[in-house]
C-alpha cells in the first residue's frame, strides 16, 4: 500500500512538471527502477502514464477553450516515425548512452533558456522545413527514453515556432500523445510494460496533468518558466549524483 500511494504521488507530480514544463520522467524512471523493473521496462511502463497523463492534459486546455487540434496534429505527424525508430532502439538501451544524451539534452535546454527569439526570417519555407526536421528528432528521442523531451519541444516550438509558452504547452501535450501510442505498442509487443505499476502511476499522472493544464491557462508565462526552471535544477542535480 505504501508503494502504491508513493508512486501515485510521484506520477502526481511528474504529471504537473511535464504538462507545466518537463523533467517529470526524471523522477517516475527512477520510482519505478525502484519498484524492481529493469530499465527498459521501467520505459516502457512509463509510457502508459504519459498518455494518460497527456490526455487530462488536452482535456484541461480544451475546458479553458485553448485548442488548436489542426495544427497539433500536423505537428504530431512529424514525429511518428521517428518515435516508432526510437521505441525499437529503447527495448535494449545500455545505461551509460541513457546518462549521456540525458546530460546533452540538459545542456542544450539550458542554453536554449539564454537564446533570444529568432525574429521573423524571411524565408519561411526554409524554416518550416527546419521546424518539421527538428520534430522528426523529437520523436525519435521521445520514442527513444522520453526524458526531458518535454524542454527539447518547448525550446523547438517557442524558437523555430515563434509560439508564447503557453501556446507552446498547447501543442506538446497533443504532440507527446500522439507519438507515444505507436511508442508504447513496440514496448507491450516486447513485453517490456509492468500494467500494474503503469496504472498507479497513470493515475497521478492525469491528476497531475489535469491541474498543470489549468495552472498553464491562469497563471501564464511566468509560472511555467519558474517550473521549467526548477525542473531542469532537479534533472541537472540527479545528473551529477548530488541525492
Amino acid at each position: 500500500m505504501l508503494q502504491i500511494i508513493s508512486l501515485f504521488f510521484v506520477g502526481l507530480i511528474a504529471g504537473f512538471m511535464n504538462v507545466l514544463a518537463g523533467g517529470g520522467s526524471s523522477l517516475t524512471l527512477p520510482a519505478l527502477i525502484l519498484l524492481g523493473l529493469d530499465g527498459a521496462t521501467a520505459n516502457g511502463t512509463n509510457r502508459i502514464a504519459i498518455i494518460i497523463q497527456n490526455i487530462f492534459a488536452v482535456s484541461g486546455f480544451q475546458q479553458n477553450k485553448k485548442n488548436e487540434f489542426d495544427n497539433s496534429l500536423k505537428f504530431a505527424f512529424f514525429t511518428l516515425p521517428g518515435a516508432i525508430v526510437g521505441a525499437i532502439f529503447a527495448v535494449n538501451i545500455q545505461d551509460i548512452w541513457f546518462k549521456r544524451i540525458l546530460s546533452l539534452v540538459i545542456v542544450f535546454v539550458i542554453i536554449s533558456m539564454f537564446l533570444p527569439r529568432p525574429t521573423e526570417q524571411k524565408n519561411k519555407k526554409v524554416k518550416k522545413s527546419l521546424l518539421y526536421l527538428v520534430l522528426f528528432g523529437v520523436g525519435l528521442y521521445g520514442g527513444f527514453i522520453q526524458v526531458g523531451v518535454g524542454f527539447i519541444l518547448m525550446a523547438t516550438l517557442f524558437h523555430l515556432a515563434k509560439f508564447d509558452l503557453v501556446r507552446v504547452n498547447v501543442y506538446k501535450v497533443f504532440i507527446v500523445l500522439i507519438y507515444t501510442l505507436p511508442a508504447l505498442f513496440i514496448f507491450i509487443l516486447s513485453g517490456k510494460v509492468n500494467w500494474l505499476w503503469g496504472l498507479i502511476l497513470a493515475a497521478g499522472n492525469g491528476l497531475g496533468g489535469w491541474l498543470g493544464a489549468h495552472v498553464t491557462v491562469r497563471k501564464g508565462e511566468k509560472v511555467i518558466r519558474l517550473v521549467l526552471i526548477i525542473a531542469l535544477l532537479i534533472m541537472t542535480v540527479k545528473m551529477l549524483n548530488l541525492f
